[in-house]
């Protein structure tokens, strides 16, 4: 299925962490079609070194969602209507560190940021909102008492696992609140697979250099990693739908819809997320039902 056979001349989208990697290959796909294409990056160097190469309309604009108050500066600033939201941007396995408002760095980013930016940006949005989660999300759990690693030893990957369920946990309950006040925007999901991307250089020390190596070796291009993203965007999918490769363990292949974990499917847990989130980022639901 050609998932870019229609022309996306027209349409605006903004991808966050799109200055490399899958995103850069989303924003290289949309751009193609004749979409207009917003480079959110924390690095506004690598981000126009990454427009200057791709085709189209495309232009940059800063973004940290390590930093709320990034987020909010961009969320103010970005006035025009928006056609796709894509939540692209992730740190994978990082050693202990904080964001700048004192969230564990995986947390904060991959989850605490995308959930205020989204919210904010929310008004202007008329299309989708597709947040890039992982496989990983099936090893994580929410642990509400110390969600920033502050009492109990700090495990990386158990951290990573967290910020991906919280990516569909916060699908979900978007989905859910976006059809109870009767807004044609969907929320959906997408996990690469096994992707080649630079989370799998040296951002990640966790996991040794053969283990890097071979998963390199195993892994699909950035831009068939992408394809999952394009699926949840493009395709004539229902909300809180969730896409990744249909090949084996759904490390590579073509996109499809898959399934999730049963913690994923938590709607009390989605709703109890949704909360504490809107506490720690001082970002809530903005829309109500039409009058």
């Amino acid at each position: 299925m050609d998932l870019l056979a229609e022309n996306q001349t027209g349409r605006t989208a903004v991808i966050t962490g799109a200055n490399s990697g899958l995103g850069r290959a989303t924003a290289a796909a949309l751009a193609a079609k004749g979409a207009r294409v917003v480079l959110a990056v924390r690095n506004l160097r690598s981000g126009r070194e990454a427009a200057s190469e791709l085709p189209g309309a495309v232009e940059v604009r800063q973004l940290d969602l390590a930093d709320l108050a990034s987020v909010r500066a961009f969320g103010a600033e970005f006035t025009e209507p928006i056609d796709l939201l894509i939540n692209n941007a992730g740190i994978m396995i990082p050693p202990l560190a904080r964001t700048a408002d004192g969230f564990e760095s995986q947390f904060g980013t991959n989850h605490l940021g995308h959930f205020a930016l989204t919210n904010l940006l929310l008004p202007r949005i008329r299309g989708r909102v597709v947040t890039v989660s992982s496989n990983g999300h099936r090893v994580g759990s929410i642990d509400f008492g110390d969600l920033n690693w502050e009492r109990k030893r700090y495990r990386a990957a158990a951290a990573y696992g967290q910020s991906k369920l919280a990516n569909l946990l916060f699908t979900a309950e978007l989905q859910r609140r976006l059809a109870e006040v009767g807004s044609p925007v969907l929320a959906t999901a997408a996990h690469p697979g096994t992707a080649a991307t630079n989370l799998l250089k040296g951002e990640t020390p966790v996991l040794s250099p053969l283990v890097k190596a071979a998963t390199r070796l195993l892994a699909q291009t950035s831009e068939e990693g992408a394809r999952p993203t394009l699926y949840a965007a493009l395709a004539d999918v229902p909300g809180n739908s969730f896409a990744g490769p249909r090949g084996f363990l759904q490390n590579r292949g073509a996109p499809k819809l898959v399934g999730r974990s049963a913690k994923a499917r938590d709607e009390e847990v989605a709703r109890r997320l949704w909360t504490v989130s809107e506490e720690l980022t001082g970002v809530r639901f903005p829309l109500t039902v039409p009058a």
